[in-house]
């Protein structure tokens, strides 16, 4: 395998120096070496002189398309060269980029970039149901800022510690792999409820003394008390999921500064399987995104209302 290492911002405009050299490579990943319609399936197609309206049209249907249709791309009017750059950079910093800095690298509207980023993390998401088999790290996070920094009228008034943020689970995988999900508490109920979705009964799962997860008597749970200074006993830790909590910590307050409860879990997500990806090369990283996006559509509106619009 390629060191991943190697392909820089440089390596990148090398191998991508023009709108048609992206254009190209968005057709490839899409269609390899014959072009088919995505309204009918169609692969009798004609090119369209100059590109106008669009830059293929098919003799089945008779409809113009272009490799934006169908896809995250769809009605989009910045070039595939910035959507390729903006993947690149979305998909490689390990802590993130926030739309205001996208924006700067683009030389677009913070709005565009902002968007622009939703629709790529929307692609990235994997909608992977397979569950963890073997050993299965837990810990949950609260995510916001702390109350005594908020302005007077955002302020709760409800106490400390993880008042006003929004609680996370996560759970990692010592193969490597991690998934975590927003949730409304943490109670026992939300926490077994979700290791059952996601760890196959009889693995080893390791967690902390919260007492949320006492009731986890399908698995071989091994706890750690860190109330009482016990990080580590033998093999059972939840170092490696808190390893990820301070990645997501350091791009949250580094980077991002706010996430909406409304869209935490697109964040969540993108930190996850970036960091699921962190020994793949960053070419194949963008390769996940792009062929990821056929037949699913993220507009405005609904992102705006919470809505993913998928076309078959």
């Amino acid at each position: 395998m390629e060191n991943i290492e190697k392909f820089s911002i440089i390596d990148f405009f090398q191998k991508y120096p023009t709108e048609e050299a992206a254009e190209k490579y968005f057709e490839k990943l899409r269609w390899g070496e014959k072009i088919v319609c995505p309204h009918c399936g169609g692969e009798h197609i004609s090119e369209c002189k100059d590109k106008k309206p669009m830059p293929f049209r098919c003799k089945s249907c008779r409809k113009h398309f272009s490799v934006r249709t169908g896809t995250m791309l769809a009605e989009s009017r910045l070039p595939l060269q910035k959507w390729l750059l903006a993947i690149y950079i979305l998909t490689n910093s390990k802590k993130g980029v926030s739309s205001l800095q996208l924006a700067e690298y683009l030389k677009c509207t913070q709005k565009t970039a902002w968007f622009l980023a939703h629709r790529i993390r929307e692609a990235w998401t994997s909608n992977e149901s397979e569950k963890f088999t073997d050993t299965i790290e837990v810990d949950e996070v609260y995510i916001g800022g702390k109350e005594k920094n908020k302005h007077a009228d955002k302020r709760m008034n409800a106490g400390r510690g993880a008042v006003g943020k929004s609680p996370v689970v996560g759970l990692k995988s010592r193969s490597g792999k991690v998934k975590a999900f927003s949730v409304e508490k943490t109670n026992q109920k939300t926490l077994t409820k979700t290791i059952r979705e996601n760890v196959e009964a009889g693995a080893n799962v390791y967690t902390d003394q919260y007492p949320a997860y006492k009731n986890l008597k399908e698995f071989n749970h091994q706890r750690v008390n860190h109330s009482l200074g016990q990080y580590v006993n033998g093999i059972v830790h939840t170092n490696g999921i808190e390893s990820f909590w301070a990645l997501v910590r350091r791009g949250h307050f580094g980077y991002y500064h706010y996430w909406s409860q409304k869209h935490l879990q697109k964040y969540i997500n993108e930190f996850a399987i970036r960091y699921n990806m962190k020994d793949v090369h960053p070419l194949t990283r963008i390769d996940s995104v792009i062929q990821n996006s056929v037949n699913k559509r993220l507009t405005y509106k609904g992102l705006i209302n919470g809505e993913t619009t998928k076309n078959n």
